[in-house]
């Protein structure tokens, strides 16, 4: 079995990958580790464990990943981190919040990346493609919990900085389904948000333009293979290209397939975790000694604020991300809900605690000054309808890096400080929206449990891999292509090399959209210099044959 590319993971990179490469005439195959789900297979809430949780050894092999990255010795602060991540044909769009912005300007005068292009030019075009394929549109209503977060943001001196959310959904009219509206009849019906909140464990009706219903969909019409179950645990040279290893996930049952060209697109985690290895047997001597360096956690924490017992509103209604605000140049706020009945990420709440020493003395001393308010307040029933979380994301420069401890069972990724300051263990500005937040809604304000103990949260991993000059400074060149492995291409969060301070999924998808925009069609010259020259501006290759009708909102266009 060869195939002209093949695609680890299915995620906002890959999706992009496997549509643009099919639509160049390349013969693809995209390897998922987790499995497929029709919409109507989806979890209908969070305590379908089987269908929520990502862990394949207790055969649960759902949307919502959850790892730890823990430090190789002693502890510092803010070297582990619980990571929140995708899993699932569609990657992480089966569980994310729909939420699509821009980045921060940080991101484009990052000293990692800054000299070597105008990004904020060249990535311009990209965003708006990535837009209209995404289909974003601003959220239209005005929830219990976007009135609430207003009145923090203006108590925050922030409410002109209010604003409702980009979104990727369908809206129409709530429950009735269409003809495909994005993609001139190429893509599938669709049907109208009913504002249910259920979005994060993925949504059954079919409003949310999860990557299943846009660019997987038309790249597996155009001839893209997606193998679902298939966990890559190999890449190594082979015939002229690479050899692809794989294993049946959650079994035994291996095989091998072989490209000329291999896409990383396994998200952050994935993608450094699988490079790592493969550098450590000796397949891939070449890579960047920058190989797990400036992983990004997006300075995040997640907050929020509880009504203990009843509350007579419900915040579980609308999308899962509505409205956000900026209480600084450089911090974002956005109020978060579950749908009705999904309650079991309640597990992972506390009281809120500032950081700061005897952090977890503090904690246990809140909790006994008002016990039975938290005893009501933290139980997970009815938790998605009394409360609204509050995630708070920076665009401030810290960072960790990845090593590869070998062990008993092959390896693992262990965590260290990295460049910049520490990584945050929590957010001051995040505290004082949700003791705020907690003030308007007439609740008790809360943190995560794990960031008690010093272990930031974060739903957005990003970096390890990331772009930059030439191998002393970065994993990828100007066009993701692998530093010392012609033919490996890394397109995914991995490459992302600064934090956004904004949800990235957009920003992933507009940079695999521009890394694309160059490969040439297939059988036709490079017009990108050799892997390993000084980076240079060169334009843009359309396909032979797009999948998206010249006049449809999703269509290629210049601008």
């Amino acid at each position: 079995m060869r195939y002209d590319v093949v695609v680890i993971g299915s995620g906002f990179g890959g999706s992009v990958a496997a549509l643009r490469l099919v639509e160049k005439g390349y013969s693809v195959l995209v390897l998922e580790a987790g499995r497929r789900f029709a919409d109507d297979e989806l979890p209908a809430t969070s305590w379908r464990l089987h269908r929520f949780l990502w862990a394949p050894r207790l055969r649960c092999f759902g949307i919502q990943r959850i790892s730890v990255l823990r430090p190789a010795g002693r502890r510092s602060r803010g070297d582990k981190v619980l990571v929140l991540s995708g899993a699932g044909v569609g990657g992480g769009s089966l569980v994310y919040a729909n939420t699509l912005y821009e980045p921060l300007p940080d991101l484009y005068a990052d000293p990692q990346w800054h000299g070597i292009a105008d990004w904020q030019a060249e990535l311009a075009p990209h965003f708006d493609q990535a837009k209209r394929m995404l289909g974003v549109a601003t959220y239209p209503r005005t929830t219990a919990a976007d009135r609430a977060m207003r009145a923090v943001a203006d108590r925050m001196g922030a409410g002109a900085t209010f604003h409702p959310t980009p979104v990727g959904i369908h809206f129409g009219r709530p429950g009735e389904t269409v003809a495909d509206p994005y993609f001139g009849g190429a893509g599938p019906a669709r049907t109208g948000c009913t504002h249910c909140g259920a979005c994060m464990t993925g949504c059954r009706l079919g409003a949310k333009n999860s990557l299943v219903k846009n660019y997987l969909w038309l790249a597996e019409r155009f001839g893209a293979e997606v193998r679902p179950l298939t966990t890559v645990v190999a890449v190594r040279p082979a015939s002229g290209g690479y050899a692809v290893e794989t294993v049946r996930t959650g079994g035994r049952r291996r095989s091998t397939v072989h490209a000329d060209q291999v896409v990383f697109a396994a998200g952050a985690l994935g993608t450094v975790s699988l490079l790592h290895r493969m550098r450590a047997s000796g397949a891939l001597p070449g890579l960047s000694p920058r190989l797990g360096a400036l992983v990004r956690t997006n300075s995040e924490s997640i907050l929020g604020a509880t009504v203990p017992g009843r509350s007579a509103v419900d915040y579980s209604e609308g999308a899962a991300i509505t409205s956000s605000f900026h209480p600084d140049g450089r911090t974002h706020i956005e109020p978060v809900r579950y749908g009705r009945g999904s309650n079991a990420m309640g597990l992972l709440q506390s009281a809120l605690v500032d950081g700061g020493p005897h952090r977890v003395r503090r904690l246990v001393a809140t909790l006994a000054a008002r016990p039975l308010t938290y005893l009501r307040a933290l139980s997970v029933r009815d938790w998605s309808r009394r409360t609204v979380i509050a995630l708070v994301m920076q665009s401030l420069d810290n960072s960790l890096t990845l090593d590869w401890r070998a062990g008993r069972f092959g390896g693992r990724l262990v965590s260290r400080p990295g460049h910049g300051a520490p990584n945050p263990t929590w957010v001051p500005a995040g505290n004082t929206a949700a003791r705020l937040l907690a003030e308007e809604i007439g609740g008790v304000p809360g943190g995560s449990l794990t960031e008690a103990f010093d272990i930031p949260l974060t739903a957005h991993i990003l970096g390890g891999a990331a772009l930059g000059a030439d191998p002393s400074t970065g994993v990828v060149d100007g066009y993701q292509r692998v530093y010392g492995h012609p033919g490996l291409h890394v397109v995914d969060g991995a490459a992302v090399p600064a934090n956004l301070g904004v949800n990235p999924s957009l920003t992933i998808t507009a940079l695999a959209e521009r890394a694309l925009s160059f490969w040439p069609n297939k059988g036709s010259p490079d017009a990108r210099p050799p892997l390993g020259s000084h980076y240079a501006q060169v334009p843009r290759v359309w396909p032979v044959r797009p999948a998206v009708p010249a006049d449809a909102p999703g269509a290629l266009r210049e601008r």
